[in-house]
């Protein structure tokens, strides 16, 4: 099954500084067939404004990996950690048992991203934060595991999650046919960000979302140049 959630559908938050949308119920926010999938809860397409964003706050038993689309956003935290993350950046962030944290666009322009919830495995722990850059030649025509929980995709060079599922890219060109095996678990959700997308039968525009189910492989289509982020459960 191929469900077809598209961008306009999302639920919609916004603020004088903030333009969302939610991929999945979020709260009241959001349609109520746009459950959970997993440990996946969570997919953000944000948009800050410049000079504006988060201020401190708390999280606790969540992964949360963000990946940086175009502009540029501040982190920072209580254990010490504090980076700039530029577009093409991912982050991978485990609350553990509490992480106080502010994420700002200090920029002139603004800042695009993709904000991904997850489920841990287990309640608590150590915080843990990590960051690396993942380019586009890097990934073009092909996906790159961004965040993983399988210690095998971070001997590999992913940022470690303490949850069963890995976050993956791949940059298509217009024209480009990707045939993708999915884990044994058979499910994901993936986004088409800036082009047209067509997975399966299902044409997706920019920015629309597939959660997938009971699919062994999926055959991608880029109908224009454009990145796809999957979230595959490996559960």
């Amino acid at each position: 099954m191929i469900e077809h959630r598209l961008y306009l559908a999302c639920g919609a938050v916004r603020r004088d500084w903030l333009n969302t949308r939610a991929h999945f119920r979020v709260g009241q926010c959001g349609r109520t067939d746009h459950a959970p999938l997993g440990a996946l809860y969570v997919w953000n397409d944000d948009e800050f404004a410049p000079r504006s964003g988060f201020g401190l706050h708390a999280h606790r038993d969540v992964e949360i990996v963000t990946w940086v689309r175009s502009g540029a956003i501040t982190y920072e935290d209580d254990a010490g950690n504090r980076a700039r993350l530029v577009a093409d950046s991912v982050q991978a962030m485990s609350a553990g048992t509490a992480l106080h944290h502010s994420e700002r666009n200090e920029e002139d322009v603004p800042a695009r991203l993709f904000q991904i919830w997850l489920h841990p495995r287990t309640p608590g722990g150590t915080p843990r934060w990590a960051t690396r850059i993942c380019s586009r030649g890097c990934r073009e025509g092909r996906f790159v595991t961004l965040a993983s929980g399988d210690p095998d995709d971070v001997r590999a060079g992913a940022l470690p999650i303490h949850a069963d599922a890995r976050v993956r890219i791949a940059t298509l060109r217009e024209g480009t046919t990707l045939h993708h095996v999915l884990p044994t678990s058979r499910r994901a959700y993936l986004v088409a960000d800036h082009g047209r997308l067509d997975v399966g039968k299902v044409r997706l525009a920019p920015r629309d979302g597939v959660a997938v189910r009971d699919q062994s492989q999926l055959t991608l289509v880029a109908r224009d140049d454009t990145d796809v982020v999957i979230v595959e459960l490996l559960r």
